[in-house]
């Protein structure tokens, strides 16, 4: 808090150096000629006045201090009793391991930095989300490594109005990896089936799919930002089913994260990876080379396209999901190039 001004002695006179002006007299009425001095009227404000005035902004002051301390004190009391229900166990998970306190307080807040001050994403259209009920989100996916789906739920937890939770769908190489399965069963992905993805959109849930899947996400960058196919239209037929919206959105500035100019096959076999990417700053330079470039991003959401007017039996009809799916892809795309002819820059 600024401090409180203290008013100035505003007539500028100078005290004690006989150098200013003369003090006023009147006339004695009863000594005839003598002449009385006047008290000097000073213009600032009175020592007592002065004392408040400081006291006040010292006052001011200190319940600044307090209160910086006190929400120090809330935050260190908030921290140490999601610390103690971890110990104890007192929190909940879902059926698929979705842990949102842990996704909330701790999984969210170490991804903000990336998404804030790194990439700098810019989100639009997020009222495009429905305030309840399910909605399937499908984008595109890219950038060698599936960062897009992270920053992806970053923009929808912290700019939704209605603070909705994204649950993606993620390959089953996610859920083979030891550390990696875990956080995210505890972020609240699951894997890309049908069959979880029905249940969660019944359940009112905001699901996320990229259908381009490896196909996407390890594509070389000659193709960067030139979608993929959406295989069969699956997630076209999930949303009929639980007569869900689907909302298509579009993310500018993945592709150039970790430019992929080339790609080992053969060690990608050995490993068991769809692909392993050549970059060019990995492998040469081994750790360092995997720091992804700090592009701009730009995630946008489009229209929904409502699914609830169609009967029951339109999941089974393989023309409308071919329809459907072209559809949302040439939404996808189009918006894709539009934000590119809108770009300034990679990296500003």
């Amino acid at each position: 808090m600024a401090d409180a001004k203290v008013i100035p002695f505003g007539d500028g006179e100078r005290r004690g150096s006989g150098k200013g002006p003369k003090p006023k007299t009147r006339v004695n009425g009863r000594g005839g000629g003598r002449l009385a001095p006047v008290p000097e009227q000073s213009s600032g404000p009175s020592d007592g006045a002065r004392q408040g005035a400081e006291g006040a902004a010292e006052g001011a002051e200190g319940a600044g201090a307090m209160s910086g301390a006190g929400s120090w004190e809330r935050k260190l009391a908030s921290g140490l009793s999601f610390l103690r229900r971890r110990v104890t166990g007192e929190y909940e998970v879902d059926e698929f391991g979705y842990d949102k306190e842990l996704t909330d307080q701790v999984l969210m807040a170490a991804f903000r930095p990336l998404y804030e001050k790194y990439f700098r994403v810019e989100v639009k259209g997020i009222e495009n989300i429905p305030d309840s009920g399910g909605a399937l989100i499908v984008a595109n996916h890219s950038g060698t490594l599936p960062l897009d789906g992270l920053m992806l739920q970053v923009g929808v937890h912290d700019n939704h109005p209605a603070g909705r939770h994204l649950r993606l769908l993620a390959a089953d190489l996610v859920f083979m990896l030891p550390v990696v399965n875990e956080l995210a069963r505890k972020a609240g992905h699951t894997l890309a089936c049908a069959e979880d993805a029905q249940r969660l959109l019944e359940r009112g849930e905001v699901v996320g799919v990229m259908p381009e899947g490896f196909k996407g996400i390890g594509k070389p960058f000659s193709e960067r930002y030139k979608l993929q196919r959406f295989g069969r239209g699956g997630f076209v037929s999930t949303a009929l089913k639980a007569g869900v919206p689907i909302v298509p959105c579009s993310i500018v500035g993945a592709e150039e994260i970790y430019p992929m100019i080339g790609n080992a096959r053969t060690l990608a076999r050995i490993l068991g990876f769809p692909y392993f990417p050549i970059t060019p700053t990995f492998p040469w330079l081994g750790p360092l080379g995997m720091v992804p470039l700090p592009t701009k991003w730009t995630i946008q959401f489009g229209e929904p396209i409502p699914t609830d007017g169609y009967p029951l039996e339109a999941a089974e009809d393989p023309m409308l999901m071919f329809n459907l799916t072209d559809q949302v892809r040439e939404t996808i795309q189009h918006t894709l190039y539009k934000l590119l002819v809108q770009r300034r820059s990679v990296f500003f």
